[in-house]
C-alpha cells in the first residue's frame, strides 16, 4: 500500500510526517507500506525523509502571499507548472491515499489527489490554519487538529478530530546523565534552554547576548542559535564572556534528534517559540517554558498557540516587543525565586501533553486503508 505526504517543507511539516511513518513502520511491519512525500525542494527534508526511507519528489511551488511582494508576480506563473509535476506525480505513483501536513506545498498535491480521486487527510499543528489548509480541508475527508476542537477555528467541526501534534517517541528519551556528557555541563548553577526556532532567532540571540555576561552569574545556558547565526553568536560570546563563567554557556548551531532529547531532560526551563511542534515536545517532557511567539508568524498562530498553552500556567508568555534584555532577565531570576511555581508550571504541562497523536494518526490511516 501506498501513502503519500505532501507539505510545506519546514521542521514543523517534516517532523511530524516523520513521526506518523516510524509509528506505522514500528506497529504494522509486515503491512508491506511504501512511503512517498511531494513538496518544494527542500534539502533540509530531502536528507531527513531519504534516512527514513521515504521517497521524495520535488515540484516547483509558488507562496501565497497575502501582502504586497514582487515575488506574487513570479510564483503566479509557477502554479500551473506546479499543478502538472503534482498531477503527473501522482498519477504514476498511484498512492492509496494522500496525507497533508499543510504550508503553501501542500495545495497542487491535495488537489490533483483529489481529481484522480485519493482518499485525502489533513493535519493542522496551530489553532489557526494557514490559506494553504482552508483550501485543502474543503477536500479532506478528515482533519486531524492539535488544539482542542472549540479553540481550533476555521474548519467544519464533523470533520475534525483533535489528537495533538505528531511527535517522535525518540524525543522523549533523553537522560540528564547524557546531557552531561554530551554538552559538558557543570550542573553548578540551574540549566535554561533555549531554542530560537529557524525563523527569527537572530532576535533571540541578540537579546541573550545583551544579558549573557549577567544571566551566567546564576544559570548555565544550552543555547540552539541557528545554524545561520551560529559563528556570529560564538565569537560575541567569546569577547564578552569573562573566562570564570565560559564553562556555563554552552551554544550549539543545531540540536539534532541525537541532541535534543538529552537537553530537554537537562533543563530547568525552556525558552522557545511557540510553534505547535515545540510546544507539544515541551508538554510531553513536561517542564516549565517561557515562550515567545513569533510576530509575523500566519495568521498571528503562534501568539494564540502560546495564550492557549499557558491558559492554566504552563507557561509564561512574554511577546516580542516585551522580549527585552532587563525584562527577561528579571522574569527568569524571579521564576527561579520560586521553586513550587516553577514545579506546578511542569506539572501543569503535562496536562497538555498529546504523546500518542502520531500513534492514533497511523492507526487511522492504517484502518482505512485495510477497510
Amino acid at each position: 500500500m501506498k501513502i503519500l505526504f505532501t507539505g510545506g517543507g519546514t521542521a514543523g511539516h517534516i517532523f511530524p510526517i516523520i513521526a506518523i511513518v516510524r509509528e506505522i513502520r514500528r506497529n504494522y511491519p509486515y503491512g508491506g507500506f511504501e512511503f512517498y512525500y511531494i513538496g518544494p525542494k527542500d534539502k533540509f527534508a530531502a536528507n531527513l525523509f531519504s534516512k527514513e526511507g521515504i521517497e521524495v519528489k520535488t515540484i516547483l511551488a509558488g507562496k501565497i502571499r497575502r501582502y504586497f511582494s514582487f515575488k506574487n508576480i513570479i510564483d503566479i506563473f509557477k502554479f500551473p507548472i506546479e499543478f502538472l509535476q503534482a498531477f503527473y506525480q501522482i498519477f504514476v505513483i498511484s498512492p492509496d491515499v494522500i496525507f497533508s501536513k499543510g504550508g503553501y506545498g501542500s495545495i497542487a498535491a491535495s488537489i490533483s489527489g483529489w481529481i484522480l480521486m485519493v482518499p485525502i487527510f489533513l493535519h493542522e499543528s496551530d489553532i489557526s490554519p494557514g490559506l494553504a489548509n482552508r483550501i485543502v480541508s474543503k477536500f479532506a475527508l478528515e482533519i486531524f487538529i492539535s488544539f482542542p476542537v472549540q479553540k481550533t477555528k476555521y474548519f467544519p467541526v464533523k470533520k475534525m478530530l483533535s489528537v495533538g501534534n505528531p511527535l517522535r517517541k525518540e524525543i522523549l528519551d533523553g537522560s540528564k546523565e547524557e546531557a552531561k556528557k554530551l554538552f559538558k555541563l557543570t550542573e553548578e548553577q540551574p540549566i535554561i534552554l533555549i531554542l530560537g526556532g529557524s525563523q527569527g532567532a537572530q532576535r533571540i540571540n541578540d537579546i541573550l547576548l545583551t544579558i549573557l555576561p549577567e544571566i551566567l552569574r546564576n544559570f548555565e545556558i544550552i543555547h540552539q542559535t541557528g545554524q545561520r547565526n551560529f559563528e556570529q553568536v560564538k565569537n560575541e560570546a567569546e569577547i564578552i564572556v569573562t573566562k570564570d563563567f565560559k564553562k556555563y554557556y554552552h551554544p550549539f548551531p543545531f540540536l539534532n534528534e541525537e541532541e535534543l532529547p538529552h537537553a530537554y531532560q537537562a533543563a530547568d526551563l525552556i525558552i522557545s517559540r511557540a510553534g505547535a511542534g515545540s510546544i507539544f515536545e515541551i508538554a510531553a517532557i513536561g517542564k516549565p517554558a517561557i515562550l515567545v511567539p513569533l510576530p509575523e508568524a500566519a495568521q498571528n498562530h503562534q501568539v494564540k498557540n502560546a495564550y492557549v498553552f499557558a491558559e492554566n500556567g504552563a507557561a509564561l508568555v512574554i511577546e516580542e516587543a516585551n522580549f527585552t534584555p532587563h525584562f527577561i532577565l528579571e522574569r527568569i531570576k524571579h521564576l527561579f525565586s520560586q521553586p513550587e511555581k516553577l514545579k506546578e508550571m511542569a506539572e501543569r504541562t503535562k496536562e497538555f501533553s498529546r504523546p500518542e497523536a502520531a500513534k492514533i494518526i497511523a492507526e487511522y490511516i492504517v484502518t482505512y486503508l485495510n477497510q
